[in-house]
C-alpha cells in the first residue's frame, strides 16, 4: 500500500448516521480521483454494513469491490465498482451476485454514456446496472483537495434534485449528479 487517506465524518442527515471515521487506503499506482471516487460513493451509498475494498472471502467471487454491503449470510446485496469498470468485468459481477443491486460511479455524465454504450454493444441484460455519475469540474476539484487528513461535514444528498450537499475540507459543495439504469 502506498498510502492512506483519513477522513472524519459528521452528518446532518438523520437517514446518513455516518461513522466518525473511515480510511481508505491507497494503492501503488492508484489516483486521488479513485481515492475520490470510493470516498464520494461511500457518502453516497452509505448503510448499514457498507464497506470498503473488503474481501468477500469466497472462491467464486474473483473480484473486490469498492464498496459493498454484504447481508446476514455474507452475501453481497449492494456492489460498487468506482471509476473505470470492463464491461466484462459487469458481466461476471452480475452472475456472481444475481441478488446484489450492481452499481458504476463515474466522474462525469460523458463517462457514463460511454460505459452505457459499450454495455449496449456487449449485450449486457438490461434492467440489472446503475450508474450514478458526478459532475466532472467539481468532482476533480474535490480529488485535488484531498490530503492525508480530511473533513466533511455531511448536510443532505436530495436524489430528487438531484445534489450531494457537504463540506469537504472547509469548502462547501454542492455536487450534482445523474443516475442512469441501464
Amino acid at each position: 500500500m502506498s498510502g492512506k487517506h483519513s477522513f472524519v465524518l459528521e452528518s446532518r442527515d438523520h437517514q446518513r448516521r455516518l461513522p466518525q471515521k473511515i480510511i481508505i487506503g491507497r494503492q501503488e499506482g492508484e489516483s486521488m480521483e479513485r481515492i475520490a471516487l470510493k470516498f464520494i460513493g461511500f457518502l453516497y451509498f452509505f448503510r448499514e454494513r457498507i464497506q470498503i475494498e473488503t474481501s468477500l472471502h469466497n472462491d467464486s467471487i474473483p473480484f473486490t469491490p469498492d464498496l459493498v454491503q454484504l447481508d446476514y449470510e455474507l452475501r453481497p446485496v449492494l456492489w460498487v465498482e468506482c471509476g473505470d469498470c470492463e464491461v466484462a468485468k459487469l458481466k461476471k459481477i452480475a452472475i456472481k451476485v444475481p441478488e446484489a443491486e450492481i452499481w458504476v460511479l463515474t466522474r462525469s455524465s460523458e463517462t457514463a454514456a460511454n460505459l452505457i454504450r459499450v454495455m449496449t454493444r456487449e449485450k449486457l441484460k438490461k434492467n440489472r446496472y446503475h450508474i450514478l455519475a458526478l459532475d466532472e469540474s467539481m468532482f476533480v476539484e474535490i480529488s485535488g483537495m484531498i490530503k492525508s487528513r480530511n473533513e466533511i461535514f455531511w448536510f443532505k444528498c436530495n436524489p430528487d434534485s438531484p445534489e450531494m450537499q457537504f463540506d469537504f475540507n472547509s469548502v462547501w459543495f454542492e455536487l450534482p449528479f445523474q443516475v442512469f439504469h441501464y
